[in-house]
């Protein structure tokens, strides 16, 4: 990747990261592309779309925040009512994919074509058909999950320790380290009550260690991995159960060396951009995990203003609109763009970042869950009693993975969730072996 270009460069993407919701439209105003979207959903981030990104669009748009989870009942309601208002969805892949078998996305081929020179890379672009022969969405923005250290930890770097290529064993090593030397623990993790943490293993230590999230869940690898990340747990800041944004501990200097979503690392960046340096997370024995985080936009069935929202995912994917997305909110562009040489220094950093981490060759992607409806917060929860019980409890690994297995099991064929990437394909719910 060239310096100061920033382009998607991975194979199967979509995630991650959701906040408090505002509510859905009641009607559409007159003469506007009314636009409901389960991201940018905090007011200042609505904000933000609102009164910068969209400020130069020559149209009136209605941009409506919506729960990820009411967007298909939204969909489906108006196709049942037959008073339609949305025009525009923008959401994630794995948010827009339950939107096919209900009918509530149209073909957005000629579109596509249209836009073809902005540099879409071929693989997010497949991913916008979920399968099918035609493109249900056009790619909108992405983001992803990385490392953030202050640079006072640098000098305790295990020997021969690349800090853009670390494995977990050197994580370890690197926070022991900073730990004998300097009397406190570091290292931390997004572990409170709002927290990311179940992203963590679900799509990173999970696919380095088992390279898969499901099938493999307590498999001799997974049984090894949680010994480790035991052991290396004695040099994290215990405090870490009450982070939910690492930003915090990084500026306040509670912790060094941190491990988030860019969202929620960013203002760290952007404030002490000379303080702080931004790394891939590492990789274990099958690879470099990470769990990409894509959007898109689609335009709804029987859109009142369908001319109008092409029209704003025409507005949308440019490549200055892309950098003004960046530059307002940290997501980043699916199109080929120049980083400005003014763009705020924290902002460069986050992108260099995710380009490392898409772009490493023991990049191992890790889809969001997908197929699991109303049981998603079930799966998570598998993921984070098992990190409770081996990690902070210090129960005995194998007991606790057999017993949560069939935890998981349950989840999983209630929702009749097939496999996703990285665990292979399967024709019926996805086996835990």
């Amino acid at each position: 990747m060239k310096q100061g270009t920033f382009r998607a460069a991975s194979l199967s993407l979509l995630a991650a990261a959701g906040f408090a919701a505002l509510s859905a439209p009641a009607a559409r105003a007159a003469d506007s592309t009314v636009f409901l979207s389960t991201q940018l959903r905090p007011v200042e981030e609505a904000q933000k779309m609102r009164e910068v990104i969209l400020k130069n669009y020559a149209g009136k748009v209605d941009y409506i925040p919506e729960q990820p989870a009411q967007l298909p009942v939204r969909i489906q309601a108006e196709q049942q009512g037959g008073t339609h208002t949305i025009s525009l969805i923008g959401a994630l892949h794995g948010e827009l994919q339950p939107l096919l078998p209900i009918n509530g996305l149209v073909p957005v081929d000629d579109l596509a074509a249209q836009l073809k020179g902005r540099g879409f890379p071929a693989d997010l672009m497949a991913l916008g058909k979920f399968g099918t022969g035609h493109q249900m969405y056009i790619p909108w923005m992405q983001a992803t999950y990385f490392m953030v250290a202050n640079k006072q930890a640098l000098q305790y770097l295990p020997a021969g320790a690349d800090l853009h290529a670390l494995t977990y064993a050197q994580l370890a090593a690197w926070a022991q380290a900073v730990q004998e030397k300097t009397g406190r623990r570091l290292l931390g993790f997004p572990a409170g009550p709002s927290g990311l943490m179940h992203r963590f293993f679900e799509g990173f230590l999970y696919p380095s260690f088992t390279g898969g999230v499901v099938t493999p869940f307590r498999s001799p690898e997974a049984e090894a991995m949680w010994t480790q990340f035991a052991a290396m747990w004695k040099f994290v800041n215990p405090n870490s159960t009450n982070y939910n944004f690492m930003q915090e501990p990084l500026l306040s200097g509670d912790v060094w060396i941190a491990f988030d979503h860019v969202a929620r690392l960013l203002d760290a960046l952007r404030q002490k951009p000379n303080d702080f340096v931004a790394f891939p997370a590492p990789a274990g024995p099958k690879g470099r995990g990470y769990m990409p985080v894509l959007a898109g936009l689609a335009i709804a069935k029987d859109a009142p203003d369908a001319k109008g929202a092409a029209a704003l995912i025409d507005y949308l994917t440019k490549p200055e609109t892309q950098i003004a997305t960046a530059r307002a909110v940290g997501f980043f562009p699916v199109v080929k763009a120049e980083l400005p040489s003014d763009l705020d220094p924290g902002v460069k950093a986050a992108a260099a970042a995710i380009a490392e981490t898409e772009g490493a060759k023991d990049a191992i992607a890790s889809l969001l869950p997908v197929g699991l409806g109303t049981h998603g917060g079930e799966f998570d929860k598998v993921y984070l009693d098992t990190f409770q019980l081996i990690v902070l409890r210090g129960q005995p690994v194998r007991a606790v993975l057999d017993r949560q297995a069939e935890a998981l099991k349950r989840v999983i064929d209630a929702s009749g969730a097939p496999c996703w990437t990285p665990d292979a394909p399967s024709k019926g719910p996805c086996p835990v072996q």
